[in-house]
């Protein structure tokens, strides 16, 4: 999973990319200190893996990963070219998620590239820009394939209808993602790799002083956009998730409760992210490895099982499941399966969340 993290310049932007990913990109107080994306792979937190590992004194532990990127700050015009747009635009296009950072704190140390807090604005500037992007390439793509659908093929004549609706929607300020698709027009819209077809995560960032408060106006704006923006909200202290990371690991966990922080900027944005891209994880566990495997909800065995390698799919015969908390409560595989708790599922058997399978295949 490939997420983006985008925003205006000063709102915060690298800071919590520095935060999240411990990668130590370059943060200053200056418009476009991101000109070439920032990259960082972090591993999902999930508790269950060291349960697991003690369970099994395994060699190894593997969990889910997410890459995140961080894209150069937008300005206004960017979808003609203004400051790093086409650059902006082209890294964006190439992620499954979008992490918009908004400021929704007051500093005036920090230099605002608009004068003033206003998430609102700042969030138009960044989503015309998208829109605009994505309005031109519908339009010229409309052109042509309304001058062909003559020939009567109907995958190109659902392309038209669809775009048709796109370009109806993005002319009336509203995201591609705000159109309903079918499954047929679902495919055709991936293939359009659209801006504003992309899930969205708004991160309100707020100051020092404002964690555990109810009273942001600027939290309740951003949350009140997301909601009619088809979109997920989060707020987070940017400045000090990135102090947090820069203690020693032991220490940590006391300054977080210090400051009644209960979850970390990383493990809200993943929990986000899964729940916005529909995801979730299941496990494997021996001696030799415990590890999470990340795939869609509703995923069939064989086709979990492909994620390991395309022959336990191919090859798929049975598999072998127990929830995580009936291991745990077993306090091993050998008794779970002694009480009843290991079931053996088929090819229909659709995987859920904390799963522990054993998949049994022939090739």
């Amino acid at each position: 999973m490939k997420i983006g993290v985008v925003g205006l310049p000063n709102v915060g932007k690298s800071t919590l990319f520095n935060a999240i990913t411990e990668a130590g990109a370059e943060s200053a107080n200056y418009p476009f200190c991101t000109i070439e994306p920032n990259i960082g792979v972090v591993d999902v937190p999930d508790q269950r893996l060291q349960v697991l590992g003690k369970m099994y004194n395994t060699q190894k532990i593997t969990p889910a990963s997410i890459e995140f990127v961080d894209i150069a700050g937008l300005v206004a015009g960017a979808s003609h070219g203004e400051g790093l747009g086409n650059k902006f635009l082209s890294h964006i296009r190439e992620v499954d998620a979008i992490v918009h950072v908004v400021r929704c704190f007051e500093n005036e140390k920090i230099i605002h590239v608009s004068g003033s807090v206003d998430p609102l604005r700042d969030i138009e500037v960044i989503n015309l820009e998208l829109a605009l992007a994505d309005l031109e390439q519908v339009s010229k793509k409309l052109e042509k394939d309304e001058k062909l659908i003559k020939t009567g093929d109907k995958t190109l004549i659902a392309g038209v209808e669809l775009m048709r609706k796109i370009k109806a929607a993005l002319e009336n300020n509203l995201p591609a993602r705000s159109v309903e698709v079918d499954e047929e027009e679902l495919a055709i819209l991936k293939n359009l790799q659209l801006l504003t077809a992309k899930p969205v995560i708004y991160v309100a960032n707020i100051g020092e002083n404002e964690i555990g408060l109810e009273n942001n106006k600027y939290v309740k704006q951003v949350q009140e956009f997301a909601q009619k923006d088809h979109a997920k909200c989060i707020s987070l202290c940017a400045k000090i998730e990135e102090e947090i990371v820069s203690l020693p690991k032991e220490e940590r966990e006391f300054y977080k409760q210090e400051l009644g922080i209960n979850q970390s900027g990383l493990e809200k944005l993943v929990v986000a992210s899964y729940d916005l891209l529909g995801l979730m994880s299941y496990l494997t566990a021996g001696e030799k490895e415990v590890r999470a495997w990340t795939i869609k909800k509703g995923t069939k065995a064989p086709q979990a099982a492909g994620k390991i390698h395309s022959d336990f799919e191919k090859g798929f015969i049975k598999a072998e499941v127990v929830s995580y908390s009936d291991l745990v409560e077993a306090g091993s595989f050998v008794k779970a399966k002694e009480k009843g708790k290991v079931r053996m599922e088929g090819k229909d058997y659709v995987v859920n969340d904390g799963d522990v399978i054993l998949f049994r295949f022939n090739v």
